[in-house]
């Protein structure tokens, strides 16, 4: 099942999709006489490809993802609403690949890099918490909690505030192996913004009582708007991509009651 979905679910993302529709085009436009159905596939394809490009397009699609869950500036804040100690922080690995000819943080993503970040930074701001890194070894890649372990000593995190959960192969799995870690005890969860809706369900679901953390944001405000997003580019693409793989990832999660 799960290698079933790492290959068809890309199929449902913007560049996949659109090659279908255009390739599916060209061979009705220079192998049939259905030239209408060509034209209108292209047609379809090119416009589609052309909009999902636009960061202004896309950036609609990730803000109700993106902001759900305000991140944690100060962890202060947590303990001022509630004065129960908060002894972990599990930080959610988002991909990377082991090599020994690489530094450690070469050989994580950025979204992996930019989740660990953050979890450094709140486990600074509580003392006596550990941090939980969460990814196993997905395609050969390595156990990415291990790299991520490594990129946490390699900062100056002391080895023993580290827990390395190196099994999972997805977010779902994630959040069943976190319940015998954690159990009923309040922790702040790390991940994406974009991908913190679909953590936060799974894992409430499994009884669990995370605190979001979100990072990783991808979304832009209207202040921050730059002339080049008159353009179409392959970052506008990353957006809905991103936005496109968690709309997918919840409604799978929902109709098969994991959230």
């Amino acid at each position: 099942m799960f290698l079933l979905k790492k290959l068809l679910s890309p199929l449902l993302l913007p560049v996949p999709f659109c090659s279908v529709l255009l390739i599916v085009g060209f061979v009705l436009l220079w192998s049939t006489r259905r030239q209408k159905a060509g034209k209108l596939f292209v047609t379809i394809g090119g416009l589609l490809l052309i909009f999902l490009g636009y960061g202004i397009s896309t950036n609609w699609l990730l803000k109700p993802l993106e902001r759900q869950y305000q991140p944690i500036l100060r962890v202060e804040s947590l303990t001022a609403q509630n004065p129960e100690p908060i002894k972990w922080i599990v930080v959610l690995g988002g991909g990377g690949s082991f090599s020994s000819q690489l530094p450690s943080p070469s050989q994580l993503s950025n979204a992996s890099l930019t989740r660990l970040i953050e979890g450094i930074r709140l486990h600074r701001q509580l003392p006596g918490s550990k941090l939980i890194l969460s990814e196993g070894n997905i395609f050969e890649s390595g156990p990415v909690g291990e790299i991520m372990g490594q990129v946490a000593q390699d900062l100056g995190v002391d080895k023993a505030d580290l827990v390395m959960e190196t099994q999972s192969q997805d977010t779902e799995a994630q959040a069943t192996l976190m319940l015998p870690l954690v159990g009923s005890e309040r922790f702040i969860l790390v991940t994406s913004a974009s991908h913190m809706p679909r953590s936060m369900a799974l894992f409430r679901k499994q009884g669990l009582n995370p605190i979001a953390a979100p990072t990783d944001f991808e979304s832009v405000s209207a202040e921050s708007w730059r002339p080049s997003a008159l353009y179409p580019s392959a970052g506008g693409l990353r957006k809905a991509e991103l936005a496109i793989h968690e709309y997918v990832g919840l409604a799978w999660a929902k109709l098969r009651g994991k959230i």
